[in-house]
């Protein structure tokens, strides 16, 4: 099943650490990387590591009805639940929640606003939701918990993820920059590092987060509840925006194509969801129980795979991307890749190729969200697995590389019609740096052609 994914279209694969064990999550990891010496082709794997989990405690017949209008008790006694109240085991939420605050339960189906707060308790009433079940999550909008990114299950899930060289960390419950740092600590340069927006809080600081991350995910299910769903197209958009500014990748993730879980065609509306999300500029879609538990997995990335590529080939897609095309860094490196882009244009060139050791010009390449692909060369097998993630990068490691600079053009050439990428009489765009083989010196660009 991995491979088939992979041949329909997959690019990374995510390992959920929320669910399995470590030795489980090896063998999968085991199984990519098969996949991936198969088929010579670099593979991204990401762990997404859980956070802290907010949920209530159990009822005595394990749920209960709710009428709307009702008082409800949320309280530090573990006895089991009733109609009236049940356990809530996070002293941190009771002591943060105010009169006025809300708490979400189950995903936003029960809506409760708090009216009355006391030592060890918080009272309130039912706006929405009918019934309500054992263990159930919660959200609180608006309010900043006093609770760390990272649980010490995370950080046992972190040391295990590192130490089976995975590609990304996703951190989940990011609220503020200092989340950030403290993963970014503790990885040590090991794996790259996707801070995930789910929380309204993050979005109060979301330039100071984006400039820790290595890349960051708009993961819209916690957020979606969180904050108006009239809200999420703008916030989308502004995320997507501020992150694509930086050249750093961004994921669109949650219930993209909800629907094929059970049905084999996703909703018009699902399909026009993926499709924005494409238009809206990101690097990369994210299916989730589509295809860890759904019944039409490979049906599901062959469909996502076929609405990006459609929505990549309107005229109203190179337009929009024209449009918000961020302006230049001012450094000689990023001056070659807009150049680079320019360049492509104007000689009708069928590739861009990027010589790089860290993958950093790839990223300043993707930036430019260029009309042809971005064909990328590096000596480092990492750098072509996390560069997985970014928009029209087509990786290759590269392990020969040239050593000077009337090689390469010929290599490149080779590399390209190998890959299927170009044909005899093509033109391509190459980018390099004099001396090779350091990283960040990426200073030529030059205008080849296959024999």
């Amino acid at each position: 099943m991995i491979e088939a994914l992979f041949v329909a279209g997959v690019d990374l694969f995510r390992m959920n650490f929320s669910h399995g064990d470590h030795e489980g999550h090896r063998k999968v990891l085991e199984r990519i990387r098969k996949v991936e010496a198969h088929y010579n082709h670099p593979i991204g794997i990401v762990a997404d590591l859980q956070g802290p989990k907010l949920r209530i405690g159990k009822f005595k017949n394990d749920s209960i009805a709710l009428e709307h209008g009702q008082s409800f008790r949320f309280d530090s006694d573990s006895a089991l639940g009733d109609e009236k109240r049940v356990y809530l085991p996070h002293r941190e939420v009771l002591d943060s929640m105010e009169v006025g605050s809300r708490i979400f339960l189950d995903d936003g189906k029960v809506r409760i606003e708090i009216t009355n707060k006391g030592d060890g308790y918080l009272e309130g009433v039912v706006q929405s939701g009918a019934a309500l079940s054992n263990n159930k999550g919660f959200n609180i909008p608006g309010v900043i918990l006093p609770i760390p990114a990272l649980t010490e299950k995370d950080k046992l899930d972190l040391q295990a993820a590192l130490d089976m060289d995975v590609d990304w960390i996703a951190q989940s419950f990011v609220q503020k920059p200092e989340d950030v740092q403290e993963a970014k600590d503790l990885i040590q340069g090991r794996a790259a590092l996707m801070a995930k927006i789910e929380k309204p809080s993050a979005l109060a600081c979301l330039q100071e987060i984006i400039a820790l991350a290595d890349g960051v995910m708009l993961a819209r299910g916690d957020l979606g509840v969180e904050i108006p769903p009239e809200n999420v197209p703008s916030v989308q958009k502004d995320v997507i925006r501020q992150v694509r500014d930086t050249g750093k990748p961004v994921v669109v993730a949650t219930q993209m194509l909800e629907s094929m879980i059970t049905n084999a065609r996703p909703t018009r509306a699902e399909a026009s969801d993926v499709a924005t999300a494409v238009y809206d500029g990101a690097d990369c879609v994210m299916l989730s129980a589509e295809t860890a538990v759904g019944a039409y997995p490979v049906r599901s990335v062959e469909m996502m795979d076929r609405i990006a590529q459609r929505t990549e080939a309107d005229h109203t897609y190179l337009e929009m991307m024209e449009a918000a095309r961020p302006e230049a860094l001012n450094t000689s490196s990023d001056a070659i890749t807009t150049a680079a882009y320019y360049v492509a244009q104007d000689v009708d060139a069928r590739l861009i190729v990027n010589y790089t050791m860290s993958g950093s010009t790839a990223l300043r390449t993707a930036r430019q969200r260029p009309e042809v692909p971005i064909l990328c060369l590096t000596p480092d097998l990492k750098a072509a697995r996390r560069l997985m993630l970014s928009y029209g990068v087509h990786t290759v490691h590269d392990e020969k590389g040239v050593e000077d600079f009337t090689g390469p053009a010929r290599h490149a050439a080779d590399i390209g019609v190998t890959k299927g990428f170009l044909e005899k009489g093509d033109r391509f765009i190459m980018t390099a740096g004099v001396p090779f083989g350091v990283s960040g010196s990426t200073n030529i660009l030059r205008i080849g052609k296959v024999e």
